[in-house]
């Protein structure tokens, strides 16, 4: 994703500000999209975008309602703010990219201000999710070679409380590490009813912590709020495959995004640097204690 300034682009402070939003989700430039009148109204511009779209196999999706929106993906809002300096000057309004569960603001081109704010607290007037035309779930390819070893481990006994660094821990399949909140059922997005894939265990690279904590010495391994920090091993070729933590058999269920709530409790500016890059949400296939050192193989 590309970091923009409002660009120097044909257009309403709208129009500039959401072409702005588009362009850094599908990392293209701004000035890539279809060209504009510079009095061009939103409408017509909107029907210009997702013409481009479709060519490409995407389209700009209406989201119903906005600020109960939950969805792991890029979505960009239209937020009503008259006070902002770079607002509409007619309409009054200032385009915002969304990411994560529960999402929260990572560009805000017209109104800087709006960063990292959680989108249900926002006066949202409309909203478009940016999402593929074409819903084949094609095969992954397996890596020829993956493997690194855990660093770290951490629990939360309960709901928002600190992680707590151990040296090893019991892995409950169907349910998680013992001692954690997610065990127990009692974290803050633990499903309700029937039990989810996905919610047992979290892994994140120490390689990406590291860089994090080289810009910003609050954020640690804890503040990711993950279970396993892993060294040597890309976390993100987990997705799909069948792997084992020392004795305990895993499979890797899909990435794990930062959100807003991840936000709040870390304090600003874990959000956006942590997009594709937070991790790994498992599953635990068989019993077993995991331990500091253990390697991670494939299967």
């Amino acid at each position: 994703m590309f970091d923009l300034e409002l660009p120097d682009i044909p257009g309403r402070p709208l129009v500039r500000g959401f072409a702005t939003c588009l362009a850094s989700a599908v990392e293209v430039r701004p000035a890539d999209l279809p060209a504009l009148a510079a009095d061009e109204s939103f409408g017509h511009a909107l029907a210009a975008w997702k013409g481009w779209l479709a060519g490409r196999g995407f389209g700009l999706v209406p989201i119903a309602d906005p600020r109960s929106f939950q969805w792991a993906g890029w979505w960009l809002a239209v937020v009503d703010d008259s006070t902002s300096a770079q607002a509409d000057e007619v309409q009054g309004q200032v385009a915002v990219l969304a990411f994560g569960t529960p999402p929260g603001v990572v560009l805000s081109p017209q109104d800087k201000s709006l960063m990292g704010r959680a989108t249900a607290d926002l006066p949202i007037s409309s909203a478009f999710a940016v999402a593929s035309l074409d819903p084949v779930l094609r095969p992954l390819a397996a890596p020829a070679e993956l493997q690194g070893v855990v660093e770290l481990l951490a629990v939360a006994p309960q709901v928002e409380t600190p992680m707590q660094l151990i040296d090893s821990v019991q892995a409950l399949p169907g349910r998680g590490l013992e001692g954690d909140r997610y065990a127990d059922g009692a974290g803050t997005f633990s499903p309700r009813g029937a039990h989810r894939p996905g919610y047992e265990l979290t892994l994140i690279a120490a390689e990406v912590v590291e860089e994090l904590t080289a810009r910003d010495a609050r954020l640690d391994f804890a503040s990711t709020r993950r279970n396993i920090l892993t060294r040597g091993i890309d976390v993100n070729a987990l997705v799909g495959q069948d792997f084992s933590i020392g004795g305990v058999r895993c499979r890797g269920l899909r990435l794990a995004e930062p959100c807003a709530h991840l936000e709040r409790l870390a304090g600003p500016g874990l959000l956006r640097p942590l997009i594709h890059r937070g991790g790994v949400r498992v599953d635990i296939l068989t019993e077993g204690e995991i331990v500091r050192g253990a390697p991670i193989v494939l299967q």
